[in-house]
């Protein structure tokens, strides 16, 4: 099994109805052991025509706060909890979002092996942590299942509400100071609910 491997079976799945509406699935890009890996909800409409993550309004100030960071975004895995557009851009249904995260994102995990997995909002955050909010969790670092995660809010959500673009900013350039020395940041941490998926 490979990412390519998964990609395939990505752009030909009918697993869920989110199959019936898209244009492209979107699998996520990046290199095969990228020591970030970033998730957020799913493919918007710019990401469904192009089927590429993160290439729209809230792709661009993603880009933007990483590169102002110090990432390049080129280094980086980039994917969803979904890989097909939902209609209207809607949230993901609960089935929806276990199909995906158990079929693919688990997968690509496992291959990638990051030193850490940015969540993007609260769909990610509730998908793999089992939090209701990503404002209890931004800005903190919590390991489980064996993986490294840091979580902050979805840059859409940040277009939505520009009070929230220096918070935003200033997470990601923790996360960098984070991946540069990871052993002060990391603590015993606990299970979460992405065992379910396994």
């Amino acid at each position: 099994m490979s990412l390519q491997s998964i990609a395939e079976q990505v752009k030909g799945c009918q697993l869920c109805p989110l199959s019936k509406s898209r244009l492209h699935a979107v699998p996520g890009e990046g290199p095969d052991r990228a020591e970030l890996m970033i998730v957020g909800e799913g493919p918007g409409r710019e990401e469904d025509l192009q089927g590429r993550p993160f290439v729209g309004r809230a792709g661009k100030l993603l880009t933007s706060a990483l590169e102002e960071a110090g990432f390049r975004r080129e280094e980086i895995f980039i994917t969803n909890v979904v890989k097909c557009r939902p209609p209207e851009n809607r949230t993901p249904t609960e089935d929806e979002r276990d199909i995906c995260t158990s079929t693919y994102l688990v997968r690509q995990i496992e291959l990638i092996k990051p030193k850490f997995i940015l969540l993007l909002g609260n769909t990610a955050v509730q998908t793999i942590l089992g939090e209701k909010s990503v404002s209890k969790v931004r800005g903190k670092v919590i390991q489980a299942d064996e993986n490294n995660y840091f979580c902050t809010y979805h840059p859409a959500a940040v277009l939505y509400d520009v009070t929230l673009k220096e918070i935003f900013a200033q997470d990601v350039k923790m996360l960098k100071q984070i991946l540069l020395n990871p052993d002060r940041y990391l603590r015993r941490g606990r299970q979460t609910s992405l065992e379910k998926f396994a």
